[in-house]
C-alpha cells in the first residue's frame, strides 16, 4: 500500500487514511460522542488456528527497555488515542475511565501483568503487530512534518509545531512497543515456538519496522521450550477476562486503517481495521496475498469459517516532493513532480562542452576499469610540439583560414613547450599511426568506438521452391547506442545536463494568472509523462539508485560531401535532450555524436533482381524499394541490440556529473528526418494513400486543412502498428512466393499504406510501450520553408507569370527583392540578382522572401486580388513566427491555433477564388527539370522522350507537407519548440563531414570519415586527461555576460572623429536637415533635458535662450562615433542586440511618447552618433558630464491607414515633412528599444514630399529623394514580432502593458477566437472541381528537393538522389563562416 503526502500540514492529515490512533479518535473522545467499541469484548473468545513450525532456537535477548520518565524532556500525553487506552482497558477487563491520570506504560503493564497467566502467545502477537502499525503511522507523520519545515519556511512555526507532536508520539509508540516485547520476550521462553516463522515473515514484509522485527525473532529463535499445539489451541480458546465466546478471525490485520477510528466490525467481531486508500477496499486480494488457515485441529463446530484476509503488507510512504521554486524577476518559475537531486550548473564553457572524458581501453585490456597509460600527455606522440601540431591539424578542415592560422600560432607555436627541434625527422603520416596505435602497436579502443559489421537482407525471388535469396551489404559502421550513452554521460559536458524535469510557470506581472511555458524537451509533457512511468517500473533487485532518462534525440539526412560528383554519406546523429537547446543547436558545441553511417543499396542489387524471373518493370521497382526498406530497418535491428533493450528496460547505472550513481534509462523522443525517411522509420509508402507517418488521415481528406473534423481526425486516428497484419504480408511474400506489391500482400496490409517490412522500432521497442510514430517529429524546414512556402511563393510567380505583361511583372519583383534593406548580423541578407529564379536557395533565403514577401507583392496584382493576396502573405508570415518561437505559452499556443484556422481559411479562399481566376502554367524551371527527369527515364527504359509544352499546374492543399502544418501545436505541447528538433540542427553537423572528406582517400568514404572522426575525439579525450585546453578553443556558449550586455547599449568612447558644429553648418549650409534655427536649439534643449532628469513630458520642451545659454560645449566639439550597440532582452529571456549603423542599418524603434497612441512605437532614422563633454550652469557652481546622443530624422505613421494583427496589415510609416519642426532632432540612446526593419511601400514610389529634391545629411546613402512610405518589417525576427503582441514573457511589463492597452488585447486574442471558431466547417474543402490532388505537381515540384519528392515508383531511378545538396535545403551552404570554427563534433 502506498499512501501520497501532499504539501501542507491539513492535507498530510487528509491524505492518510486515519488510524485508531488519529486526531479524529480524540476529536470524537473529547466530545463524548459514542465511542465505538475499538476491540474485545469481555465475552469475546479468541482463536489462535494458526499452526506454524518450530524455528531453531537460541538464549533470548531482553531489549533494553528505558524507565518512566527517561525521556523526560519530552511532554507526556495521557495516551496515545482513546481507542488504545479502551484496548487495554478491555483486555485487561478494567472499565472506561476517560479521566484518569495514568500513564499509557501503567496501564499496559498493569493489564498484562494481571492477565499473564491467560493471555495467549498469539494475542500478544495481535496486539505486538497492532501498535507496530500504530508506531508506523507516526513514523510517518513524524518524517512528513520533518520534510514540510524544511519545505515551508513561512509555516515554519506551525510545521515545527507538528514536528515535535508526532515526534513525541512515535517515541511514545516505539516506548510501548518496547515494553511488549519484554514481557512478551518473557512469555515465550520456549523454543519452537510456531510464531518464530510467523515473525520471521513479519519481519520480511515490514522492512520499515525491522528493526522491531529482528528483536522479536531473536527473542523467539532463543526460546528454549513451547507449547504443543493442542494446548496452544486451548489456550487460544481462553477469554480475556470473559468466558463469553467470540467469532474467530485468523489475525489482526495492521496495517493503517480509515475513517475517524477502528470500527467494531459486527460479523467478525474483530477490528476492521480498514485499508488505505479507501477506494481500494473491496478489491480482492491476490492468492499469493492470502493467508489461510492451515490448522486442521479446528472443528467446524466449534469456529466459524475464517474470512480471506490479506498478508501483513509493509507500509510504504510516498512523498510526492514536488518543488516549486521562486518567481524571478520576470515572473517564471519552476515546479518539479519530485526534488532535483542535481542542478545543472549555471554556467560551462563551451570550450569544455567539447571535451570527453569516458574510460578508454587497450585492445588487449578490454573490461579493465583503469584508463591505460597512452593517455599521459603528450600521447601518442613523442613531445609537446609535434602533440601540439597534431592536436591543430584535427581542430579543423583542409581549408585555411585566418581564424585557423591565428589558432596554429597561438596555440602552438608560441606555446611554452614548444621547440622547433623536436621535428627533426618529423613525418605526418608515422605520427597518424602513432594516433591510431598504442606503444605495442596493437588499436587503442574505446567502448564507444566504431564497429563495423555486415548487413544481410533476404529478396523475395517468386519461387516458393527456393525460398527467398540472402543478399549481403557490407561496411555498416556503427557505434553502439549503449556505450555513447556511457561516454556522454562521462563527458565534462553532462555537467549541463537536466536529468529530472519539470514544468516552466510563468506568472503575468501585468494581471497575476499564471500559465504553462513550452521551451526545451526537459519541461515538455512526453519527458514528464516518461519520468512518471520508469518510476512505475519495478525495483530492481537491491536497487535505491535515483532514476533519471537520457533524453535521445536522432537525426538522419543523407548529403553529398562535395560540389562536384556523386561522393555522399547518410551518417546518423544522437543528441542528448538533456542538454539545452541553445548549447545543443551550436554546431561549436560538440553536443553531436555521430553514430553511424547508414548504407545505401549497391548498384549490383540491380543485377539480382534483373535476374528474377516472372516480376515486371512496376514489380521490380516495388521489390527495389522493399529491399531499401529492408536494409534500413536492419540497420535499426543492429543498432537496437540486447544492451540497449535491456538498459531501456532495466537502466544502466551510471556515475554522473555530481559523482552520484544513477540508474540511467534511455528513451528516444524525437527522430528528426525528411518525409522520405520518415517513410522509412514508419514502413509506410512514400507517398501513398495514407501518406501521414503519424495518422491514418487518407489523402482524400487533405482538403479539409484546418477545419474541425480533420484537426478531430487526427487525434481519432493516431497510427498504431499493425504487426499481425505485416507478419502475414510477409508470408505470402517469403512463403507462398507473391510479389511485394501483389493483390493478396495489399489485402493483407489492409488500409494505412502499410509496407510488408517488419519495423524494427515497434517490434522491439514497442512491448516497452515505445510509439515509434510519435517520435516522427513536424520537420519546419523541408515541410514548411522548403515545402509549403516553397510551394505557394511558387504559385504565386506562376499567377504573375499568368498576367497580362506577366514578364515585366515578374522583373518588378525582382527589382524590389534587391531594393530590400538588410537587417542585423545576416538575419534579412541581400536577396540575389533575380529571386524569381530561385536558383540554389537555401532555407533561409526562402525565410527571408517570406518575411520580405507583403511590400514586394504590394499591388503586382489586380485591384480584385491584390487584398487576398496581402492577407494571406501576412497570414502566412504569422504562423511561420509562431511556429518558429523558442519559447511558447498557454497564451501563445492559443494564438498559434487561431492564426492556423485563418491562415486555412485564406488558403482555400486564394485556391478557390484567385488561382481559379486564371489559367497557370510550369516555370521555365519547372519544364526544364521535368524533361531532365523524362531524359533520364527514358535512358533507363530505352525509351524515347516525349516533348511537350508547359504543363498545366494548381495550386494544390491536397499534401502531407500542407497536412503536417495542423501537427505544430500538439507537437509542441507534446515535444517542446520546434527549434529543439528541426533538422537545420542536423544539416549543420554535416559540416564537419564535408571538413573531413577532403583529408580523405575518396574510397571506402565511411571507413575514412569513421576514422578522422574517432581521431578528433582521441585528441580531445587527451586534452581533457591532460588538463590542457584543445586547439581552436570555442568562445564561451554558458559564459556569463560581459558587462556591457547587462548595460541598455554601448557606444565607444573615442577621440577620434571630433566635428566642430559650426564647421558642419557652413559645409552643408542650405541642408534642410541642418537649419541654424533649428539643429544648435534642439541639440541644448535635449541636453538641458538630459542633465535637469526631467520628466519625459519635457522631451520636446523648448527652452529659453537664457536657460540654452547655460549649456556650454567646449570649443563646440562633439565627437562621432560610426555604431552603437543596442542591447535587449529577449521574449525567450536571452540578452541581444542590435547594432545601429547610420550608414547601413539606422532605422530604430523608440516608445510612442503620446497620452493615448493608436500605435505603441515610433520609428525614427539615425543620422548621427555623437558623444561630448558639457557644462550645465544651473544656479550653481557649473557641472561637467558626459552625455551621448542620437541625431535622428523622425518618422510618423501614415494617418488612416489600418494596420495590425485584426486587419492583416503590416503597420506603414513616412517621413515627417521638413516643414514640421521636430522632423530632426536629437534622440536619448537609452529610449532605443530596438532596430527596426524598414521595408519601402515599392508601390507608393519615391517622392520629395517630406524632403526636397538634392542631397542631404538625412540621405546618407547619397540619393536625391526619399521613398514616400515604408512597411514595418514586424516578421523580421521572432522577438520583433512578438513586440508587436502582449505576448513576450522576456519582455518590459510596462512595454507589455503599453502594447495591451494601444493594440488591444482584443484584437490579438480575437485572432485566437475567431481561429477556435467552427464556423469554417460549411466551407466546401475539395470538391472536385478542379481542385483534385496533382499528381505531377506533387512528384514534380522542385527539382532541388530531388529525392524528397519522389514516390516509391522512383526509388529504383537513383539512390544517390537522397543525399540532398545543403546549398539548396540546408542552413550551410553559404561561405560567411569556414568549416574549420564550425565543427559539430
Amino acid at each position: 500500500m502506498k499512501a501520497i503526502a501532499a504539501n501542507t500540514a491539513s492535507d498530510a492529515d487528509d491524505a492518510f487514511p486515519l488510524t485508531p490512533n488519529s486526531k479524529s479518535s480524540l476529536h470524537f473522545a473529547s466530545k463524548g460522542a459514542g465511542l465505538r467499541n475499538p476491540g474485545y469484548s469481555p465475552e469475546s473468545k479468541r482463536d489462535d488456528s494458526v499452526a506454524h513450525s518450530p524455528s531453531n532456537g537460541a538464549e533470548p535477548q531482553i531489549p533494553s527497555y528505558p524507565a518512566e520518565g527517561e525521556h523526560g524532556d519530552l511532554p507526556h500525553r495521557r495516551t496515545t488515542s482513546f481507542e488504545d487506552q479502551m484496548l487495554f482497558d478491555r483486555l485487561s477487563g478494567r472499565s472506561v475511565d476517560l479521566n484518569t491520570s495514568e500513564t499509557v506504560s501503567e496501564m499496559v503493564k498493569d493489564a498484562y501483568m494481571s492477565t499473564l497467566q491467560d493471555l495467549s502467545s498469539t494475542s500478544f502477537q495481535c496486539v505486538i503487530q497492532y501498535l507496530e502499525a500504530v508506531r508506523e503511522r507516526h513514523r510517518m507523520l513524524y518524517h512528513a512534518a520533518c520534510w514540510e519545515v524544511s519545505e515551508h519556511a513561512r509555516r515554519e512555526a506551525l510545521a515545527r509545531s507538528m514536528r515535535e507532536d508526532s515526534k513525541t508520539t512515535f517515541l511514545k509508540a516505539e516506548q510501548e512497543v518496547r515494553f511488549l516485547l519484554e514481557l512478551f520476550s518473557h512469555r515465550l521462553n520456549v523454543s519452537g515456538h510456531p510464531a518464530a516463522q510467523y515473525s520471521a515473515e513479519f519481519r520480511d514484509e515490514n522492512r520499515a519496522s525491522i528493526r522491531r522485527a529482528d528483536a522479536v525473532l531473536a527473542l523467539l529463535n532463543g526460546a528454549k521450550e513451547i507449547r504443543t499445539a493442542n494446548n496452544c489451541l486451548v489456550d487460544s480458546q481462553h477469554t480475556l477476562g470473559s468466558d463469553s465466546e467470540m467469532p474467530e478471525t485468523d489475525q489482526v490485520d495492521v496495517e493503517m486503517g480509515s475513517g475517524s477510528g477502528a470500527d467494531y466490525d459486527p460479523e467478525y467481531g474483530a477490528l476492521s481495521i480498514g485499508r488505505i486508500p479507501r477506494s481500494l477496499d473491496n478489491i480482492e486480494p491476490s492468492p499469493d496475498d492470502l493467508n489461510h488457515s492451515d490448522s486442521a485441529a479446528i472443528s467446524t463446530s466449534q469456529t466459524a469459517p475464517l474470512p480471506a484476509r490479506s498478508r501483513i503488507q509493509r507500509i510504504l510512504l510516498t512523498l510526492r516532493d514536488t518543488l516549486k521554486t521562486t518567481f524571478n524577476s520576470f515572473g517564471v518559475c519552476r515546479l518539479y513532480p519530485r526534488r532535483p537531486s542535481f542542478e545543472p550548473d549555471q554556467f560551462i564553457q563551451s570550450s569544455l562542452l567539447a571535451k570527453t572524458s569516458p574510460i578508454a581501453t587497450s585492445s588487449s585490456t578490454q573490461g579493465v576499469d583503469s584508463p591505460p597509460r597512452v593517455f599521459a600527455l603528450p600521447y601518442p606522440f613523442p613531445n609537446m610540439s609535434i602533440y601540439r601540431l597534431m592536436s591543430w591539424m584535427h581542430s579543423g578542415g583542409n581549408l585555411l583560414s585566418e581564424t585557423k592560422v591565428s589558432h596554429l600560432v597561438k596555440d602552438v607555436i608560441l606555446a611554452d613547450d614548444f621547440n622547433r627541434n623536436d621535428f627533426e625527422n618529423f613525418s605526418v603520416r608515422r605520427n597518424l599511426r602513432e594516433l591510431d596505435m598504442d606503444e605495442s602497436g596493437k588499436r587503442v579502443t574505446f567502448p564507444d568506438d566504431w564497429v563495423q559489421t555486415d548487413v544481410t537482407i533476404d529478396i523475395p525471388t517468386k519461387a516458393m521452391e527456393d525460398g527467398p535469396r540472402p543478399y549481403t551489404i557490407h561496411g555498416f559502421h556503427y557505434r553502439p547506442l549503449v556505450e555513447v550513452i556511457r561516454a556522454a554521460f562521462a563527458d565534462v559536458q553532462a555537467g549541463a545536463y537536466h536529468l529530472l524535469p519539470f514544468k516552466r510557470l510563468w506568472k503575468d506581472p501585468l494581471d497575476g494568472h499564471e500559465e504553462r511555458i513550452y521551451d526545451e524537451l526537459y519541461t515538455s509533457d512526453a519527458w514528464l509523462e516518461a519520468q512518471d512511468d520508469i518510476h512505475r517500473l519495478p525495483k530492481e533487485p537491491g536497487c535505491s539508485l535515483e532514476r533519471v532518462i537520457a533524453g535521445l534525440m536522432f537525426f538522419s539526412d543523407a548529403t553529398h560531401l562535395a560540389n562536384f560528383g556523386t561522393a555522399k554519406a547518410w551518417p546518423l546523429y544522437l543528441y542528448f535532450g538533456n542538454l539545452t537547446k541553445y548549447a545543443r543547436s551550436s554546431p561549436k558545441s560538440g553536443a553531436c555524436h555521430l553514430v553511424g553511417f547508414l548504407p545505401s543499396l549497391p548498384d549490383s542489387v540491380k543485377d539480382i533482381l534483373s535476374s528474377l524471373s516472372g516480376i515486371s518493370k512496376t514489380g521490380m521497382a516495388s521489390l527495389h524499394a522493399h529491399c531499401r526498406r529492408e536494409l534500413f530497418q536492419s540497420c535499426w535491428g543492429i543498432l537496437l541490440d540486447e544492451d540497449f533493450q535491456f538498459a531501456y528496460r532495466h537502466g544502466i547505472v551510471l556515475k554522473c556529473a555530481d559523482g552520484v550513481m544513477r540508474r540511467v534509462f534511455p528513451r528516444i523522443f524525437t527522430y528528426s528526418a525528411d518525409y522520405p525517411e520518415k517513410a522509412l522509420i514508419a514502413t509506410i509508402k512514400d507517398m501513398g494513400l495514407c501518406p501521414c507517418p503519424r495518422c491514418l488521415t487518407p489523402k482524400s481528406l487533405f482538403n479539409f486543412l484546418g477545419l474541425s473534423r480533420d484537426m478531430r481526425n487526427r487525434v481519432a486516428n493516431l497510427r498504431q502498428y499493425v504487426m499481425t497484419r505485416v507478419v502475414k504480408a510477409r508470408d505470402f511474400i517469403y512463403t507462398n512466393g507473391n510479389t511485394v506489391d501483389g493483390v493478396k500482400v495489399e489485402h493483407a496490409l489492409g488500409e494505412g499504406s502499410w509496407v510488408p517490412t517488419l519495423n524494427q522500432f515497434a517490434q522491439k521497442l514497442g512491448p516497452l510501450g515505445f510509439d515509434s510514430f510519435r517520435m516522427l517529429v513536424v520537420d519546419f524546414m523541408h515541410e514548411c520553408e522548403l515545402g509549403t512556402w516553397k510551394a505557394l511563393f511558387t504559385h504565386l510567380l506562376r499567377l504573375l507569370h499568368a498576367l497580362p505583361r506577366g514578364s515585366e511583372l515578374v522583373a518588378a519583383l525582382d527589382t524590389r527583392f534587391r531594393q530590400v534593406p538588410t537587417f542585423g548580423n545576416g538575419v534579412i541578407r541581400k536577396f540575389s540578382d533575380n529571386t524569381s529564379e530561385m536558383k540554389k536557395l537555401a532555407a533561409r533565403d526562402f525565410e527571408d522572401i517570406l518575411q520580405c514577401a507583403i511590400p514586394v507583392f504590394d499591388k503586382l496584382f489586380p485591384v480584385e486580388h491584390d487584398p487576398l493576396v496581402q492577407s494571406l502573405l501576412y497570414r502566412f508570415a504569422e504562423w511561420h513566427a509562431l511556429a518558429k518561437l523558442r519559447m511558447h505559452s498557454d497564451s501563445t499556443l492559443k494564438f498559434f491555433e487561431g492564426s492556423f484556422k485563418k491562415l486555412t481559411r485564406t488558403l482555400r479562399e486564394f485556391r478557390d477564388n484567385t488561382c481559379a481566376a486564371f489559367n497557370t502554367f510550369e516555370l521555365p524551371k519547372e519544364k526544364a527539370a521535368r524533361q531532365r527527369r523524362a531524359t533520364q527515364r527514358s535512358e533507363m527504359n530505352g525509351t524515347i522522350p516525349e516533348s511537350s509544352g508547359p504543363r498545366t499546374k494548381r495550386f494544390n492543399l491536397a499534401t502531407y507537407k500542407f497536412h503536417a502544418m495542423g501537427d505544430y501545436v500538439r507537437t509542441i505541447r507534446l515535444f517542446g519548440t520546434t527549434d529543439s528538433f528541426t533538422t537545420q540542427i542536423g544539416e549543420l553537423a554535416h559540416r564537419a563531414l564535408k571538413a573531413f572528406y577532403p583529408l580523405t582517400s575518396k574510397l571506402d568514404t565511411p571507413v575514412q570519415l569513421a576514422k578522422h572522426e574517432r581521431r578528433r575525439r582521441l585528441l580531445r579525450r587527451v586534452a581533457d586527461v591532460g588538463g590542457t585546453q584543445p586547439s581552436s578553443s570555442q568562445p564561451s556558449a554558458y559564459a556569463p555576460p560581459s558587462e556591457s550586455y547587462e548595460k541598455h547599449h554601448h557606444i565607444a568612447t573615442t577621440w577620434n572623429n571630433p566635428v566642430d558644429i559650426f564647421a558642419l553648418m557652413r559645409e552643408n549650409d542650405g541642408d534642410p536637415a541642418l537649419k541654424i534655427e533649428n539643429f544648435i536649439p534642439q541639440l541644448k534643449d535635449h541636453i538641458i533635458y538630459r542633465l535637469r532628469e526631467l520628466d519625459v513630458s519635457y522631451c520636446d520642451h523648448m527652452f529659453t535662450n537664457e536657460e540654452r545659454n547655460s549649456v556650454v560645449i567646449p570649443n563646440n566639439v562633439i565627437y562621432s562615433v560610426q555604431t552603437m550597440q543596442v542591447h535587449y532582452t529577449t521574449y525567450d529571456l536571452r540578452r541581444e542586440y542590435d547594432t545601429i549603423n547610420p550608414r547601413t542599418h539606422g532605422d530604430v524603434m523608440v516608445l510612442s511618447g503620446e497620452t493615448n497612441p493608436s500605435h505603441p512605437y515610433w520609428y525614427a532614422r539615425v543620422l548621427g552618433i555623437y558623444h561630448m563633454e558639457v557644462w550645465l550652469h544651473h544656479g550653481g557652481q557649473p557641472v561637467k558630464r558626459s552625455l551621448e546622443v542620437l541625431w535622428v530624422r523622425w518618422l510618423a505613421a501614415i494617418q488612416g491607414y489600418r494596420s495590425g494583427i485584426q486587419h492583416a496589415r503590416l503597420p506603414k510609416v513616412g517621413f515627417v515633412e521638413e516643414s514640421d519642426r521636430d522632423a530632426f532632432g536629437f534622440l536619448d540612446p537609452g529610449q532605443v528599444i530596438r532596430g527596426a526593419h524598414l521595408i519601402p511601400a515599392f508601390a507608393a514610389g519615391r517622392g520629395v514630399s517630406s524632403l526636397g529634391y538634392g542631397k542631404s545629411l538625412a540621405r546618407p546613402g547619397g540619393q536625391l529623394d526619399d521613398w514616400e512610405e515604408y512597411y514595418v518589417g514586424i516578421f523580421v525576427d521572432r522577438d520583433m514580432f512578438l513586440r508587436y503582441t502582449h505576448f513576450g514573457v522576456g519582455h518590459s511589463p510596462m512595454l507589455r502593458k503599453i502594447i495591451r492597452d494601444c493594440l488591444g488585447s482584443v484584437s490579438v486574442m480575437d485572432n485566437a477566437i475567431e481561429g477556435n471558431e467552427d464556423n469554417a466547417d460549411h466551407e466546401e474543402a475539395g470538391d472536385g472541381k478542379g481542385h483534385e490532388y496533382d499528381d505531377e505537381e506533387e512528384e514534380e515540384e522542385s527539382d532541388d528537393d530531388g529525392y524528397e519528392v519522389l514516390g516509391d515508383r522512383e526509388l529504383v531511378q537513383d539512390e544517390g538522389a537522397m543525399a540532398q545538396d545543403n546549398d539548396r535545403d540546408g542552413y550551410d551552404g553559404d561561405d560567411q563562416s569556414d568549416y574549420d570554427d564550425d565543427l559539430s563534433f
